[in-house]
């Protein structure tokens, strides 16, 4: 846990900055956690802390109750597809009146209703981090119940484990004399030490051999999707890659710069735009871990997009990322609430793959939203 709020600036504000994976295990799993930044300063951090996740913890304060960045991390969980959140209820020891506590339960529940997650029946766990740490045997149980409803409430997630190797790269190390690590979550498929691997980089490819796999202070010879790893590329200098590029299976994906969109465009009371755009709004677009500008245009008819609108939008990026037909990407504009999401009818966000940068005159292939289609 030393990780976890370890930065001089986090121990300065008191505050989580930067994402930090921990892991822990119960009788019956095994946790990679990430800690995620809970302040609103720090809300773009998160985005790629809960693009990652299989399931939530939401700690929520009980002498302060539900905060305006509150509401902003669970939409981001059901922007990004977390299926199940759970609550801890933290400081529990600082409230005697079980009246505001009950309140401050029901507030949460209706917070999570509100976003299409199951607050009803969501497990509200009463904790206190703090005397749990001192030793307090009370509170001490209440962390252990903490974990036991993550057992009973988060779902084990299926892995892609027969799909191309993926992982977006979350961040890039230099090891004196040893070469250089990319960490990030896997998304898809298996690597072993020794197998070559393709890092598409904004623009163009680069060849390597994951030479070294590490998990969590772990030497590995595989690594599977799910896991939360490091990789050491052979003969990669540190300036070569950067975060929001991805490693890949060499040959199984290529950048794009253009794209078709189908867009839900959140409505005010949803916690999105209060304003309509036009075509050139040149918004940023979190793809994976990548943050990149973008430039959209309308169909013809369409003069403009208000809140809570469905449009079929055509997306122009400044620079090539991997793209894939179905995909899903985020538009936060800055704040998560400023974004996009799966709409109620179960339409979803896809990418339609259009020329690719390394081929501009070949033919392009198209997608649906929501249950992905090709056609010539």
């Amino acid at each position: 846990m030393d990780s976890i709020d370890n930065a001089p600036e986090e121990k300065a504000r008191g505050v989580t900055i930067a994402i930090a994976h921990v892991e822990y295990e119960t009788e019956t799993r095994h946790y990679a956690h990430v800690d995620c930044p809970g302040h609103a300063d720090y809300i773009k951090n998160m985005i790629t802390g809960a693009a990652q996740m299989d399931g939530a913890v939401l700690v929520v304060s009980a002498p302060d109750g539900p905060m305006p960045q509150t509401r902003e991390h669970i939409l981001l969980a059901r922007q990004v597809e977390v299926p199940r959140i759970l609550v801890a209820l933290n400081k529990v020891d600082m409230m005697d009146d079980e009246e505001l506590l009950e309140l401050v339960e029901l507030e949460i529940r209706d917070l999570l209703n509100r976003y299409d997650f199951p607050g009803d029946d969501t497990p509200i766990v009463r904790v206190s981090g703090l005397k749990a740490l001192e030793g307090d045997p009370e509170y001490e149980q209440s962390v252990i119940n903490l974990v036991d409803a993550m057992d009973e409430w988060i779902p084990i997630p299926p892995r892609a484990t027969e799909l191309p190797f993926l992982m977006p790269i979350e961040d890039v190390f230099g090891i004196k004399g040893r070469g250089t690590v990319v960490t990030g979550r896997v998304e898809r498929g298996t690597i072993k030490v020794g197998e070559p691997v393709e890092i598409i980089r904004f623009g163009d490819t680069r060849a390597t051999v994951a030479t070294g796999l590490e998990m969590f202070h772990k030497q590995l010879d595989e690594t599977v999707a799910g896991d939360a790893v490091g990789v050491l590329l052979r003969g990669v200098d540190r300036d070569e890659v950067e975060r929001g590029q991805v490693l890949v299976k060499p040959g199984s994906m290529r950048p794009y710069t253009k794209a078709k969109a189908e867009v839900y465009v959140l409505s005010r009371d949803e916690g999105g735009r209060h304003t309509p755009f036009f075509s050139g709004y040149k918004p940023q677009f979190y793809i994976r871990t990548s943050d990149i500008t973008g430039s959209i245009g309308l169909p013809e008819g369409v003069e403009m997009v208000m809140p809570g609108d469905n449009v079929q939008m055509d997306i122009e990026l400044m620079s090539p990322v991997p793209l894939e037909s179905g995909m899903r990407f985020r538009h936060p504009g800055g704040r998560p609430h400023r974004g996009v999401r799966r709409d109620n009818r179960g339409d979803g966000l896809a990418w339609q793959e259009r020329t690719p940068i390394s081929d501009r005159s070949s033919p392009c292939s198209a997608a649906t939203a929501g249950n992905v289609t090709t056609r010539p």
